[in-house]
C-alpha cells in the first residue's frame, strides 16, 4: 500500500553513545542474509584534527566519532519518483520499501539517493535497502539493529515523537542538507561533530561502507 502516510516511523541515533562496535551493522546483515558488499546499515568512522604545538612539544589535537546510518525512510523520498517501474513505494506507517519483482535493476534510485542507502545486489540483480525490519514491526518487535546495540544508541518510533523527546538534528557531517528529502532521522551529535564543520574531517572507512 502506498500514499500519504498516517504515521512516520523513523530512527533516533545518539552519536555520543556509539562506540563504533558495528553490532547494528552485523545484526542487519545477519537478519537479512545480505551478500558480500551489500550493507543496509553502515557505520561511518569520521575523524579529523591536527598536530598542535604546546611550548616546545607537538601534541595531537584530534577528534573522532561514529555515525550508524541506514535508509532514513524519508518523508519526501527522492528515490521513489526516480524509479521508472514504480517499484518503490511507501507504506502508511512511512516505511519505504522496494517491490523486487518490479525492480529492473536500472539503479536510478541508487544515483538519486543522497545517503547511499540503495544497495545493488549483484547476486540477485536488483536494488535492495533497509526495510526497517517491516516484518518485525508487524509483529510488534523492534528492528534488528535497534535490539543489537549494546550502548542503546539506536531507537525507533514515530519521528514526531522522537523529535519532541530528543530534539537533535539530521544534519551531521558528512550527511547532506535535510531539506533534500526530509529524512525520518534524529541524531544527537557527538561533541566533536561541531569541529568537523569547521576543520578538516574525513570519513576514514570509505572502503568498508
Amino acid at each position: 500500500m502506498s500514499g500519504q502516510a498516517v504515521r512516520q516511523y523513523g530512527f533516533y541515533f545518539d552519536s555520543s553513545l556509539c562506540s563504533g562496535c558495528k553490532a547494528c551493522q552485523g545484526a542487519c546483515k545477519d537478519k537479512n542474509d545480505l551478500a558480500v558488499g551489500v550493507l543496509w546499515r553502515r557505520v561511518y568512522e569520521i575523524a579529523g584534527g591536527r598536530w598542535k604545538k604546546n611550548g616546545n612539544v607537538w601534541v595531537p589535537d584530534i577528534f573522532a566519532y561514529f555515525l550508524s546510518m541506514a535508509c532514513h525512510h524519508c518523508e519526501n523520498p527522492v528515490c521513489l519518483p526516480s524509479c521508472p517501474t514504480k517499484a518503490i513505494f511507501k507504506r502508511m506507517d512511512g516505511v519505504v520499501l522496494i517491490d523486487t519483482f518490479a525492480c529492473i535493476g536500472c539503479r536510478y534510485c541508487e544515483w538519486a539517493c543522497p545517503y547511499g542507502a540503495m544497495q545493488f545486489d549483484e547476486r540477485k540483480r536488483w536494488v535492495t535497502k533497509c526495510d526497517f525490519c517491516a516484518d518485525y514491526l508487524d509483529e510488534g518487535k523492534p528492528p534488528a539493529c535497534v535490539s543489537a546495540c549494546p550502548m542503546r544508541a539506536l531507537e525507533f518510533g514515530d519521528i514526531s515523537d522522537l523529535r519532541k523527546k530528543y530534539g537533535g538534528t539530521s544534519e551531521v557531517f558528512p550527511l547532506p542538507e535535510a531539506k533534500t528529502c526530509e529524512p525520518a532521522l534524529v541524531i544527537k551529535p557527538h561533541r566533536s561533530a561541531a569541529r568537523a564543520t569547521k576543520e578538516t574531517a574525513e570519513v576514514e572507512n570509505w572502503e568498508e561502507i
